[in-house]
């Protein structure tokens, strides 16, 4: 049995979906407060592996069950990649890496139990999270791409260090993002333990990382803008700088009304779409290049389907 590049990559897109689905259910776990409202792991509780008796408990359970759904999911990408034609080890690296990650974030999801909901360990739940959606916007942009191209830069140098800097600088931002909710009121639980820090002052470590990041991806605009062998970035940098603006807007906004659970859940999905954005940006920084006789030759033509594509038709450069 084989399967083709175009299911191979459509299964890599359904469990980009799942791994950022959880994300936010996860989030509405610890936003009302269900997050202990099954208090063991595997079981919900010393006495049930399922227990709908309560509206935390239920909350809980359902995330836990969605979490079969992802394990489902990402197991597929593997599966498939196995039986693609032609079998790629790239494609294969990233589905494995995607299993190990919801492995190990299972795990720790069963850590943050025992614990009781510890922020270091809520932190350390989410931030494995976004670090899945990096690999599986990775698995879906190579599943897109042609066999047998590797890839080579095809954007100056200059472009590529603003590149890393903006994505550096959202995993600062995202980090110091889950250090403000370490220490915030929503733990999860009535009677969880918060980060001993001060609230305004990690809020505006967070704000500055944001607004740096900002300025990074707005001289990379620019130069996007006037440079033609930069142009192949200007998705991708108009995605980001959309996601990180209306991200903006959502944290200042959420911080002078008390922090309501509906704009601190909708600021956690953009945490997930600005990470999104960020890994497909680094990706967008180089191309498959075509293996042509006597050596290598332009970018193959993959096309724009969706927002983590890469563009067609550009030339690799090395300036």
């Amino acid at each position: 049995m084989q399967v083709s590049p175009a299911t191979h990559r459509r299964v890599s897109i359904a469990a980009l979906i799942a791994l950022s689905v959880i994300i936010v259910t996860g989030a509405a776990v610890r936003l009302t407060n269900s997050g202990l409202g099954c208090d063991d792991w595997p079981n919900c509780n010393s006495e049930k592996l399922i227990d709908v008796s309560s509206a935390h408990a239920a909350i809980e359970q359902l995330n836990r069950l969605f979490t079969g759904v992802v394990a489902v999911a990402v197991i597929a990408a593997v599966l498939v990649s196995y039986i693609r034609a032609p079998r790629r080890r790239d494609l294969i690296i990233l589905s494995w890496l995607l299993v190990a990650g919801v492995v190990a974030n299972a795990l720790l999801g069963a850590v943050t139990v025992w614990v009781d909901l510890h922020p270091y360990a809520v932190q350390g739940h989410l931030l494995l999270s976004l670090v899945l959606i990096a690999a599986g916007v990775a698995l879906v942009r190579r599943a897109g791409e042609p066999d047998g191209a590797p890839r080579q830069p095809c954007v100056p140098v200059v472009d590529r260090v603003l590149v890393w800097g903006v994505a550096l600088g959202t995993t600062l931002a995202v980090v110091t993002g889950t250090v403000v909710t370490g220490a915030g009121p929503h733990a999860g639980d009535e009677n969880a333990v918060r980060l001993d820090v001060s609230i305004p002052t990690v809020a505006r470590l967070h704000g500055s990382s944001v607004i740096a990041t900002v300025i990074v991806a707005l001289i990379l605009a620019r130069r996007v803008i006037t440079l033609p062998e930069s142009r192949v970035l200007s998705a991708g940098v108009s995605r980001w700088v959309f996601i990180a603006l209306l991200q903006a807007v959502l944290g200042y906004t959420q911080y002078l009304t008390g922090v309501p659970e509906i704009l601190v859940g909708l600021h956690v999905a953009g945490a997930t779409a600005v990470s999104a954005a960020a890994a497909a940006l680094v990706l967008d920084a180089s191309a498959p290049q075509a293996q042509l006789p006597g050596g290598f030759g332009g970018i193959v033509e993959t096309g724009v389907t969706t927002g983590i594509e890469s563009s067609p038709n550009v030339t690799p450069t090395s300036q």
